[in-house]
This record gives structure tokens, C-alpha cells and sequence, in this order.
């Protein structure tokens, strides 16, 4: 059985640029999952501890709208991050994540990576500016479809 050091998974952008060492790190207690299309892979305020690297397939971020159900606000695919809730206090998941097309991943120990980072600054700062980046896209791909919904309820009220 190979382990994932062993399977070529530098391909990845989030790990490209690592060194070895903070590669090993970061994979030393990951693994392959993979989901089925309809999965859930997690729900809103549920306890965050996981950090997935998308190898291959599609997955929608939900968050809850209230009255008008679940707000898609991005599609993420090969080469895409999922999940950053576990590296900040509260640590429980922002918004929903669900399987549209069957995904595979590279799941990382969310607890594993905090201590790492605690115990190798190096190792913790460069986890940081990438996961920095990540929540920096998230915002901004929530804020374009939040100007969107603004724009079509603008439109729907000028048509009445």
C-alpha cells in the first residue's frame, strides 16, 4: 500500500512550493477520500477539523439564507481547497459544502496541522498565507453573488 508521500500529489497547487519537510507535515496524517454526487461532506456550524485538497470532481459551497433556503455562493473543482474553519477559534464550518459531481480529495488532519504550526512558525506561516489566499477568494466570490442577488431583486421590484 502506498502512502500518500509516496503517490504524486505535488501536483496540487496548495502544496506546490512547500518544501519537503512542510509537504511531509502536511500530508503525514492525510488521507484519500473520496464522496459520492448528493454527499455531504460537511454542514454549517458543525465542528471544523479537516482541510481538502480537491483532486478531481465539483463541490458547491451553501450557506443558510433563512427564509429562502440554502444561498449557493461558489463551485470548486480540481486544484481547489475546501475548508479552512479548523485553523480559527470557534472552529466549526462557515457554510455547507455538497458533492455535485463524485470528488476525490486529499483530507488533511485539521488538529494535526494547528499543532505543526504551533511547533514550526516556518512551517505554520507558509500554512497561513496559503489558507490566508483561500479565505480571501471566498469572500470575494460571496461578495460578486451577494451584488448579483442585489442586482435581480432590483430588477424583479422595477418590474413590478
Amino acid at each position: 500500500m502506498k502512502t500518500l508521500l509516496q503517490i504524486p500529489t505535488r501536483h496540487h497547487p496548495f502544496i506546490r512550493g512547500f518544501s519537503p519537510q512542510h509537504v511531509e507535515t502536511l500530508l503525514a496524517r492525510a488521507s484519500v477520500v473520496e464522496f459520492d454526487a448528493g454527499e455531504i461532506i460537511f454542514r454549517e456550524g458543525e465542528p471544523a477539523n479537516r482541510l481538502y485538497l480537491i483532486e478531481a470532481g465539483e463541490v458547491e459551497l451553501e450557506s443558510s439564507s433563512g427564509r429562502s433556503g440554502t444561498l449557493h455562493f461558489e463551485t470548486l473543482g480540481e486544484g481547489d481547497v475546501l475548508g479552512w474553519s479548523w485553523l480559527f477559534p470557534g472552529f466549526a464550518w462557515h457554510f455547507q459544502a455538497r458533492v455535485v459531481q463524485p470528488t476525490r480529495a486529499i483530507c488533511c488532519d485539521g488538529a494535526h496541522l494547528l499543532v505543526k504550526a504551533e511547533e514550526d512558525h516556518n512551517f505554520g506561516y507558509e500554512l497561513m498565507k496559503r489558507v490566508s489566499q483561500i479565505v480571501i477568494h471566498r469572500l470575494q466570490a460571496t461578495r460578486k453573488e451577494l451584488m448579483k442577488s442585489e442586482s435581480l431583486l432590483r430588477d424583479a421590484a422595477v418590474a413590478l
